[in-house]
């Protein structure tokens, strides 16, 4: 008889490591062809239908679809898909081998197991779409999903970098994966095609580049057959002591195992991360955030002031605080406040603690004061840290980070940042909590031991080659770095403001908020992670084709400006630490100068009718972005010739690769926190009216005066309160525009159309000069357009003409706000001009707007809206009126009342009720019969509130003192007509 233990050292079974990836090409290919084919032969016409479309508008079918929603396709996809798991996280761990044996003696293994572990979460991820469909849970199957289109980007990239230098196969790599994310942007585009503007068709073509996805991901992975053809798997026999005993690995039994390079592996000659670096890192990355939340809550106050005044009011001078980091020039000081750097952030915290400040102008100079303090400590950390690489490479990316970090905060809290001090408790603020996070940050900064030990002068390090620079222009260094800091607080502090830059009229509105902000920040944190390839984010050509995305996005509408946007979006990231390492002290008070004149203009292009001096900047964005682009220019020039030294190769242990790596798995993290909002925001059904049965729309207009209340508190909150409690189908919303530095880039139109399940239409975006006019809408909108209004001489007045599906018929919406008091001109065309849309559409027609006259025959704007429009008054009768007017033709009008504001703005709620006909058709009646009669078709006979059916009445709680200071008043009653 023989025994295993004679058998020990053995070799049972050869097996070539190249079959890995082969079996793995086969089972997972074969997944998927077998499904489409089974599919396609017996449930075609079923596989091509979407929720918007099917055959012959559709007519080929989504991978989704095919391998998830029907038998047989979908128990062999997931059968054979089961078999590749196997060999799939083999190849995983082969890979990981494959890297490790191409480490230098002298490096690292961080990348194999980052890589290793990214690839087993990926595999995972696959597991999820593949055997939780979108038929059984949408939600996961759409997580699972992202999750592993974001693992296949490291995937991609590691592997790429960390194979071995076959020129064959990393040819077909690079091609596959170009192939693989040159199909992304397609399919991107399509899907937003089929879910968010419902184009028939548009499914088939994201459906195809889907299926592109599938098998360049397959080919790509199919290539580590030729890296290894150097692999042999071996089963050998260990005998009854198991793996107890010492095998020499160069005998007969065990073959060295070889690859294209690589040596023996040796300890590094630095120790490795230790968790308080983390910890360290972290807190950074926190007061990084803590710091934009203060700059951009700075502007955002100081606008409560005037806004309130009219015009100037003098606390515009708190924007001037900024210019004590002038102190900086002062080297002493300087060095105070780095080596004391711990207690200055403590000292800054100020700014977030002053939420508990009741009084307006006492919190502006506790903002104010905040401000300060953190500028001047982030001042004295990157001017010490400039001439050490690790340490001012740390130093920048931290601030990097936290930009990105309140990116996503304020994604999360729709474009609101939880701890700016027009939050608290009643508003949706987690102010205490960032407070707290503030000061544990900022005591771990004062224990810290700064880690000099990573650091080593650039000359005492072996085989490091220096680039040498010639002395820096600290002039063209401050510009550039003044207008680098105005370019990120205007456009990169708020996710959604690039898609509001390119928004247009329906259905050309580009990527919504929860898509496009999403793609926003992973080109932020591609942008960022792009940064240490100096050498060409430093390029002109790199600055020409920032420039160009730039120009696209100014310039162009929708989709195209959309993506315009992202490509500058990379290119501003990738600028971050290169403009921000250069600054020296005498620069800093240049910096900011800089950019609050920059912020100045911002503000002047729109606020032209209230400051001095506005008529030359009025309406003009393009020069404000040249003056910025020429600025960037300027801090790009000079890193050509900066008297920071870099080093071009760094060990994989100096504090340089440290803080990139930390940077890496941030900006993961970061992203997939961006996910997890994205996916939690996403609207779980359609909207639907309140009273369907009675075919009934509620309409109003209001004025939110940019949703700041009397005591300076965001009112969002209480504005959707209001909006729900009025049963609004319908609202127009003046003074919308938040998208501006003095608004805090916020986005009010991402809550309340997303928590009252509402359609929404912006309208004219930031780049229009106007103060803002919103839609929102519980019925779908089939399309709109977005008009300036002729403002010869005051401010630009804005309107939002939209084409609404109520209960299967087409009714138009008017939402406008025209000028003011002063510019009697500017009415009149403006009024002239809305009265000519009206009267030239035949669908029934709602107006709801600003129009600044009194009302009843013999005012010229009146006649020019109501008789020049072809529109009913809603109520003639009610002379008590100045800035908004409700309007209607074509409709049943059953009720109007007006609602006090309840100290959130200085102007009420306005409200009608409408009932839409059934044989309600267009027609163009109201053109050709004489005015006269046109007058005589509404008698607004009223009645009692009990002869109204149920449905058709306004909400008791409002009448005598209401609810949250929202009552009915001028009549104290809502009007009900016959």
């Amino acid at each position: 008889m023989v025994y295993l233990s004679d058998k020990k050292e053995s070799v049972l079974s050869r097996i070539p490591a190249s079959t890995i990836p082969y079996a793995h090409t086969i089972f997972g290919a074969s997944a998927f062809v077998f499904a489409l084919i089974i599919g396609c032969y017996g449930h075609y016409y079923k596989i091509v239908t979407n929720g918007i479309a099917t055959y012959p508008d559709e007519w080929f079918p989504s991978v989704s679809a095919t391998t998830g929603d029907w038998y047989p396709e979908r128990n062999i996809c997931q059968i054979l898909i089961a078999l590749a798991s196997g060999p799939r996280l083999v190849l995983c761990y082969l890979w990981y081998l494959l890297i490790l044996r191409n480490v230098p003696t002298s490096g690292s293994d961080s990348l194999a197991k980052f890589l290793f572990t990214n690839d087993v979460i990926r595999s995972v991820a696959c597991g999820g779409w593949v055997y939780v469909t979108s038929s059984d849970d949408h939600g996961i199957h759409d997580f699972a999903m992202i999750i592993y289109l974001l693992c296949t980007v490291p995937h991609v990239i590691g592997t790429i970098k960390s194979a071995p230098q076959n020129p064959r196969a990393q040819k077909l790599r690079r091609q596959f994966a170009y192939s693989f994310f040159g199909a992304l942007v397609p399919m991107i585009y399509f899907f937003i095609q089929h879910n968010i503007h419902r184009v028939p068709g548009a499914y088939t073509y994201y459906a195809l580049f889907e299926w592109s996805l599938i098998f360049s991901d397959l080919a790509f992975d199919a290539v580590s057959m030729i890296d290894f053809e150097a692999f042999e798997i071996r089963v050998i026999d260990v005998g009854m002591g198991g793996g107890s005993g010492n095998y020499d690995v160069g005998s007969s039994s065990f073959s060295e195992l070889r690859t294209f390079g690589g040596g023996s592996k040796s300890k590094s000659i630095v120790s490795p991360v230790r968790l308080m670096d983390s910890f360290s890192f972290a807190a950074d990355v926190y007061l990084g955030f803590v710091f934009w939340s203060m700059l951009t809550s700075l502007p955002l106050m100081i606008w409560y002031f005037p806004l309130w005044h009219m015009g100037l009011s003098g606390y515009e001078a708190f924007l001037f605080c900024n210019v004590t980091v002038g102190l900086l020039g002062f080297a002493s000081l300087r060095h105070t406040i780095d080596s004391s750097r711990g207690w200055f952030h403590l000292a800054s915290l100020i700014g977030i603690y002053s939420y508990k400040i009741l009084d307006p102008a006492y919190r502006l100079m506790a903002v104010a004061a905040g401000v300060s303090l953190s500028l001047l400590t982030w001042g004295a950390t990157l001017f010490s840290q400039r001439a050490q690489n690790g340490r001012a490479e740390r130093g920048a990316l931290t601030l990097a980070l936290g930009l990105i970090l309140h990116n996503v905060i304020k994604q999360a809290w729709w474009a609101n940042n939880p701890i700016w001090p027009i939050m608290d408790e009643k508003t949706g603020g987690t102010n205490m909590l960032g407070l707290v996070l503030g000061v544990l940050a900022s005591v771990q900064v004062i224990r810290r031991q700064e880690p000099h030990e990573y650091e080593s002068k650039p000359n005492e390090i072996p085989g490091v080659a220096r680039k040498q620079q010639q002395r820096e222009n600290w002039i063209f260094s401050a510009v550039g770095a003044g207008g680098y800091l105005f370019c990120l607080h205007s456009m990169f502090t708020e996710a959604a403001t690039i898609s509001r830059w390119s928004l247009g009229g329906y259905p050309n509105t580009g990527p919504g908020p929860i898509a496009g902000g999403l793609m926003v920040i992973m080109a932020m944190a591609g942008g960022l992670a792009l940064s240490s390839n100096r050498q060409l984010v430093t390029s002109w050509i790199w600055f020409g084709v920032g420039t160009v995305g730039l120009v696209i996005l100014h310039r162009v509408e929708g989709d195209v400006g959309f993506f315009g946007g992202i490509l500058f979006t990379i290119f501003v990231l990738s600028l971050f630490p290169t403009i921000f390492r250069s600054l020296g002290g005498r620069a800093f008070l240049v910096t900011v100068l800089v950019y609050n004149f920059l912020a100045l203009a911002h503000v002047w292009v729109v606020a032209y009718a209230f400051v001095p001096g506005g008529e030359v900047m009025r309406e003009r964005t393009d020069l404000v972005i040249f003056a910025m682009q020429a600025c960037l220019a300027l801090g790009v020039h000079n890193t050509h010739s900066t008297n920071w030294t870099f080093l071009i190769e760094t060990r994989k242990r100096s504090a340089f690769s440290i803080a990139r790596f930390y940077s890496k798995v941030s900006l993961v993290g970061l992203i997939l926190c961006s996910v997890f909002t994205c996916l939690r925001r996403l609207p779980r059904e359609s909207p639907r009216p309140y009273h369907p049965e009675h075919r009934l729309i509620t309409a109003g207009i209001w004025t939110i005066h940019f949703a700041i209340d009397d005591e300076m508190r965001n009112s969002e909150l209480r504005m959707r309160d209001a909006i729900r409690d009025l049963e609004l189908d319908v609202i127009g919303l003046l003074e919308s525009d938040l998208q501006r530095m003095i608004m805090g880039n916020r986005d009010l139109t991402q809550f309340l159309a997303e928590d009252l399940n509402m359609y929404a239409d912006y309208g004219p975006g930031p780049t229009k000069h106007t103060w803002g006019c919103t839609m929102l809408s519980k019925f779908p909108i089939k399309q709109s357009t977005h008009h300036l209004l002729p403002s010869p001489k005051g401010e630009l007045a804005c309107a939002i003409h939209a084409t609404l599906d109520v209960y299967g018929k087409d009714v138009d919406v008017i939402v406008s706000h025209n000028g003011q008091e002063e510019d009697l001109r500017d009415r009149q065309l403006q009024t002239t001009e809305l009265g000519r849309i009206m009267r030239e559409s035949n669908n029934p027609f709602l107006f709801l707007g600003y129009v600044v006259t009194k009302p009843g025959q013999g005012e010229e704007i009146y006649e020019l809206l109501m008789d020049g429009g072809r529109m009913h008054d809603i109520e003639p009768k009610d002379w008590d009126r100045w800035c908004e007017y409700l309007a209607f033709r074509g409709l049943k009008r059953t009720g109007y009342a007006r609602i006090s504001h309840g100290g959130i703005t200085d102007t009420e709620i306005q409200v009608g009720k409408y009932v839409v006909p059934e044989e309600t058709r267009a027609s163009s009646e109201h053109r050709r019969i004489p005015l006269g009669e046109f007058r005589k078709q509404e008698t607004y006979q009223q009645i009692n509130e009990e002869q109204v059916p149920v449905g058709l009445r306004y909400p008791a709680m409002f009448y005598g003192d209401g609810v949250r200071g929202h009552r009915f008043h001028v009549f104290d009653r809502p009007y009900y007509y016959a």
